[in-house]
């Protein structure tokens, strides 16, 4: 049985090289008995950061654009938000680990201009019912590996999947040098 905890990454394995979710790293928000939730680290969206939220665009982090979360309740937005260390905690700040929590976009934006080191807003989420992740994990579609602070934040995202793998060394390590089209090998 693998474990996972809040915090951690979900890196799709080799097996899943194709579909939605194939080379996502994906960064777990919450995980109880009713099911998993997580945000797509590394797919910036189409859909134009201005023009979705507006009032929030000037405060995210490069690379400033929206990212694709997830295919579930993509018309929803999550916003994790990195709090400087030793300050208090914002209102409408939640921590997930460390100094990184989940910012509620009802807040003022006033209030979270200077609050943060990194922000990022993801359109949509990825969800698991109870127990499903396990049998997914069971069946290798994933590696749990630990998260990094800045992983949230990864200002390369299309380079994140190898680069997550590659440091975690051994075997999984050098899944990094998968080629994305294995016929052309």
């Amino acid at each position: 049985m693998t474990e996972f905890h809040v915090g951690d990454l979900l890196v799709s394995s080799i097996t899943s090289t194709d579909g939605y979710f194939g080379g996502s790293v994906i960064f777990l928000l919450d995980a109880d008995d009713s099911g998993t939730v997580g945000v797509v680290l590394n797919r910036p969206s189409t859909i134009d950061l201005d023009t979705a939220l507006p009032a929030w665009a000037d405060l995210v982090s490069f690379p400033g654009e929206l990212f694709d979360g997830g295919p579930v309740s993509q018309q929803g937005a999550i916003c994790l938000a990195e709090i400087a260390v030793g300050a208090e905690e914002p209102p409408g700040w939640r921590r997930v680990r460390g100094q990184v929590g989940l910012l509620n976009l009802e807040t003022p934006v006033e209030l979270a201009q200077g609050a943060y080191e990194h922000l990022r807003i993801f359109a949509g989420y990825a969800g698991w019912d109870a127990g499903q992740l396990q049998q997914e994990l069971e069946f290798g579609m994933w590696y749990v590996v630990p998260a990094l602070a800045s992983d949230p934040f990864d200002t390369e995202p299309g380079l994140m999947w190898r680069r997550v793998l590659r440091r975690q060394g051994g075997d999984i390590g050098l899944y990094s040098t998968w080629p994305s089209s294995v016929e052309f090998n």
